[in-house]
Parts: structure tokens; C-alpha cells; sequence
């Protein structure tokens, strides 16, 4: 295996490293990432692994069956000459200045290049390292399943994303308290693998800032620019604010994607926002089942509901405004930065309507758009309807048949006999408005439907669908896994074998630990 990966370290040799190596529990100074070691565990077993991502490292399926592939990917061994650490970072919570955080249960393997790609092979829920705090750096199966098939999930619905290699057992039991209300339980232990370009976050910078530590803010910023910038040209005053404008950019093509197919991140501190404007860290997420914009999936955010779906947009600048305040030492004066963040509501207006009107297949613009598309998200959070079958129903819509509107998305609908009345006069306006604009359109209505079925996808990961996986697997049935997993590869496909999963939340499920709110409980 290591004989074909070809290793190319990068961040553990660029970057000035904690000269402590003891793995206690500590504040770090002046380093980006402390030198940590896996902890082994007492049986590993891997559950499933990605043939996609095996091969954008270099290896085939034929590698993953090696004992020595599940041994490294699961702690237990560490390759020669690679040098496994823990990332420093720092990060607002919720609002909140929280101090250190770093990698609490995420190791870095090494890296990768292959095909011209830089890979970050990462562990998560490998063991304790210097910025667990109080907590073990381990992992339950449960959310170890969540993040791997959603990783790839969101990777194929088009949306930017960390991704996952493989899904292992640890053999290890966890103590975890699932809804935070004294009542732990042990659980099973899992590792997964993840990969991306880099996982710097905005948090990493942040950290460096809040000390004053400008010297390795300087250091760090001009990596992350040498390796993962490398089109802005050499580190200048210059640079920083185009790199500020391109993370911003990023970060902004990032959200706009998930409004698109409703995910909600549930937890969008700055030390979970990738400075590549990836989707990372996925805890308490979800889709949103009915359309709802004050919906969030996070239990510890139920009060305020600061990360639900409605906010996110505004989120991503709160953020930004904070990696703005980190770079700034590097600048020097505010102007230029403040112009770049006081043009992201436009932007953000102007990317979320050409957005919606391609839900809704429009594919020129009009002056009207913008009526039709925010009066379509009024009716929509009047009674309970799903997101996804509504949008992906709504290419079966005839601008000849308006009134037969409600006969198309009918599906979507939760409670049928609550369409009525207002509600009803409601849609039916909204329809035939909805067919007056597509008359001006020039594409025919079957063109319109592909291009619909091409952002609108039939198929996402709602959460009931990996609770009933995790079910699954503890029992130690692994199937439904590798199914999931392969429906989620082509999610805008019809795929008539899987059609019962396009199918509403189950009532069941409303309620359900794991199917409507989660917590951050790993």
C-alpha cells in the first residue's frame, strides 16, 4: 500500500509544528498543528469503502482488502516516514469567542498526490489529542455512519465537500450521552476516513489573530496560498484581499448549493467553515423535509435557531466578517475588506434568484422573477410540504394545464385535506402565474424538465434514511449501508429500484432520536 500512495507531506513540514509532543491536554503556542499518534484499537473491522475515493488516491479495491489498508485507516498502524498530527484552530460558537478548539478527535494521516490533486488523509474519532479538552477523540457508529454516506451524498448532488474514504468498526465500546440529559450509554466504536485538499478552516487563522500572534498568521496564510491559492500569485497585501474575495466567493457558491437542495448544516461556527469553501464537519445536519425556513436540525441551537435553513446565507457573511477581522493584521487598513463584505448581500441576491429560477427551469430572466419566486416560498411554509418532491414533481408542471398545479405536487404535500380554502386560492394564483412566465420561456417543456431534473434532485439523505441504516447496523447488519451508498451516487436519476425512498418523511420518524433533531453528540 504505501508503496503506491504517493506521499507527498506538505502542512507537517511547511508549517511551524508544537515542540511539546507529550499528548496532554493543553494550550499551543505559536504552531499550527501538534505531532500525535492514533490510538490503537481492539478490533477493527472495515464496514465499506469508497471505490471512488480509493482511486483518487492511487489504489484499487483489490488494496482496501489488505490488512495493512484497515490497520492504517483505522489507527492501529502508522505508515514509515509519515508523521500523524492534530490541527490548531480556534472558532466562534454560536456567536461566542470559544479560544482553542483544534482537531479534539481528528488526526491527519499524511497526503497525497494523485492526478495532480493534493489529498489530506484524516482520521476522525482515532483518539484523544492535545485539544480534546475534557472528551476521548473517539466516534460511535452512529455518527460515523452520517458523516461517511453523506460526505459522498452531498459530493454527487453537486455540492462542494470533504469526502470519504472508509467506514470501519473499532471494535471499541463508547460511552456517549445522545440528547445530553444524564443518560449515557455505550456505544460502538467507528472510525472514518475522510480526505480533502486541505482542512484549514476559517477557525485556523482565527486562532493566531486572538493571540496576536501575527507572525504565524503571516506563515500560515502564505501556505495556504503557496499550495492551495497558487493561481492568486505570489503573498502580498494585493493577495490577501484577493484571497479573502475568493474564499468569500467559495464560501458563497458553497451555501447557495445547499439552499438549492435543502441542507441545513446545523452547526456553522467558523472552526467548522473550510477556507476552501468545502462542507465540512457533518454532525447535526439535515434536509429539510417540509419546506421551512426556521428549521434547524441541532438540538443544542433549538432556542435560538441562529444556524437554521432560512439564516444560513447571512451566517456565511457573520463568518467571513470574522476571518476578515484575522487577516486584517496582515492588510493593514479595513476599506478594501469592508467593500468586499459589503458586497456579499448582493451577490448572495443576485446568485439565490439565478438559482431558484433554475429550480423552478427558467432560463432567462425577467423582472417578475423574484415575485414569483419569494411569493412560491410563502405558500410553501403554509401547510407541511416536502422540499425535495415538490421541486423535482414540479418539472412534471404544464403551463397549459395550470390549474392542475396542485394535481402534480400533490405528493409533496403531508396533510392533503389542509390544502383548502386560502391556502388552495393561494396555490392556484401561484400557478398561473407560474405558467404565464414559462409561456415567455423558449425552451420546450421537455428541455425544461431535464434541465429541472438536473438541480432538482429526487433522491437526498433524509435523515430517517440513515437513522434506519444505523438501526441496521447496530445488529450488526451492514446492507442497508452499501445501499444507501450506491442510491446517493446518482441522486438527480430516476432509479425505479429504489423509488421507495422518494418518498415523504414517515410519520414515525416525526419525533424520533436521530430522525428529526440530532445533537452534536459524536
Amino acid at each position: 500500500m504505501q508503496k503506491k500512495l504517493n506521499i507527498q507531506d506538505k502542512l507537517n513540514i511547511k508549517l511551524p509544528a508544537d515542540p511539546i509532543v507529550e499528548n496532554t491536554r493543553r494550550q499551543v503556542k505559536e504552531a499550527c498543528f501538534s505531532y500525535v499518534t492514533p490510538k490503537k484499537t481492539a478490533k477493527p473491522e472495515l464496514l465499506h469503502v469508497s471505490g471512488e475515493m480509493l482511486d483518487n488516491i492511487g489504489l484499487t479495491v483489490d488494496d482496501a482488502k489488505t490488512k495493512v489498508f484497515v490497520d492504517v485507516l483505522t489507527g492501529n498502524q502508522v505508515l514509515s516516514n509519515t508523521n500523524p498530527y492534530a490541527m490548531c484552530y480556534g472558532g466562534h460558537q454560536f456567536g461566542n469567542w470559544a479560544g482553542q478548539l483544534g482537531d479534539g478527535r481528528a488526526i491527519n494521516l499524511f497526503e497525497v498526490e494523485h492526478n495532480n490533486k493534493n489529498w489530506a488523509v484524516q482520521l476522525k474519532g482515532a483518539g484523544a489529542t492535545p485539544y480534546s479538552r475534557t472528551a476521548d477523540g473517539l466516534a460511535v457508529l452512529r455518527s460515523s455512519i452520517r458523516e461517511y454516506l453523506c460526505s459522498e451524498a452531498m459530493h454527487h448532488l453537486g455540492v462542494p465537500t470533504t469526502r470519504a474514504l472508509s467506514l470501519s468498526l473499532s471494535g471499541d465500546e463508547v460511552l456517549r450521552d445522545v440528547l445530553y440529559n444524564g443518560n449515557p450509554a455505550y456505544e460502538k466504536g467507528a472510525i472514518v476516513s475522510r480526505l480533502a485538499e486541505s482542512f484549514l478552516r476559517f477557525g485556523s487563522y482565527q486562532i493566531f489573530a486572538a493571540k496576536q500572534d501575527d507572525k504565524t498568521l503571516k506563515t500560515l496564510v502564505d501556505y495556504t496560498i503557496n499550495y492551495h491559492f497558487k493561481d492568486l500569485g505570489k503573498p502580498s497585501k494585493k493577495t490577501y484581499l484577493v484571497f479573502f474575495k475568493t474564499v468569500l466567493d467559495r464560501t458563497l457558491d458553497m451555501i447557495i448549493h445547499w439552499q438549492r437542495v435543502g441542507f441545513v448544516h446545523g452547526v456553522m461556527n467558523t472552526d467548522n467553515m473550510s477556507i476552501l469553501g468545502l462542507t465540512i464537519d457533518y454532525g447535526p445536519y439535515g434536509w429539510l423535509e417540509g419546506y421551512d425556513h426556521g428549521w434547524t436540525p441541532n438540538t443544542t441551537d433549538k432556542q435560538f435557531k441562529r444556524y437554521r435553513f432560512g439564516a444560513q446565507l447571512d451566517i456565511g457573511l457573520w463568518n467571513l466578517f470574522q476571518l476578515a477581522n484575522a487577516i486584517y493584521p496582515l492588510i493593514g487598513e479595513s476599506k478594501d475588506l469592508e467593500a468586499l463584505l459589503n458586497g456579499y448581500h448582493k451577490k448572495a441576491d443576485e446568485k439565490y434568484l439565478e438559482m431558484m429560477r433554475s429550480k423552478l427551469g427558467l432560463m432567462t430572466e425577467t423582472e417578475t422573477d423574484a415575485a414569483l419566486i419569494f411569493g412560491l416560498e410563502e405558500i410553501l411554509q403554509l401547510t407541511e410540504t416536502d422540499m425535495t418532491i415538490f421541486f423535482r414533481s414540479l418539472s412534471q408542471f404544464s403551463s397549459n394545464k395550470p390549474l392542475k398545479g396542485i394535481d402534480v405536487v400533490k405528493e409533496a404535500f403531508y396533510v392533503m385535506s389542509e390544502v383548502t380554502g386560502e391556502i388552495k386560492t393561494k396555490w392556484e394564483a401561484w400557478f398561473q402565474q407560474y405558467a404565464k412566465r414559462l409561456i415567455e420561456e423558449q425552451s420546450s417543456p421537455e428541455t425544461r424538465k431535464q434541465k429541472m431534473n438536473a438541480v432538482n434532485p429526487k433522491y437526498v439523505l433524509r435523515n430517517y434514511m440513515a437513522q434506519l441504516a444505523i438501526d441496521e447496523a447496530n445488529k450488526g447488519k451492514y446492507q442497508l449501508i452499501d445501499e444507501l451508498f450506491q442510491l446517493l451516487k446518482k441522486p438527480y436519476n430516476e432509479q425505479p429500484e429504489y423509488q421507495k425512498w422518494f418518498v415523504k418523511r414517515p410519520e414515525w420518524a416525526r419525533h424520533k432520536v436521530g430522525c428529526s433533531m440530532l445533537s452534536c453528540s459524536s
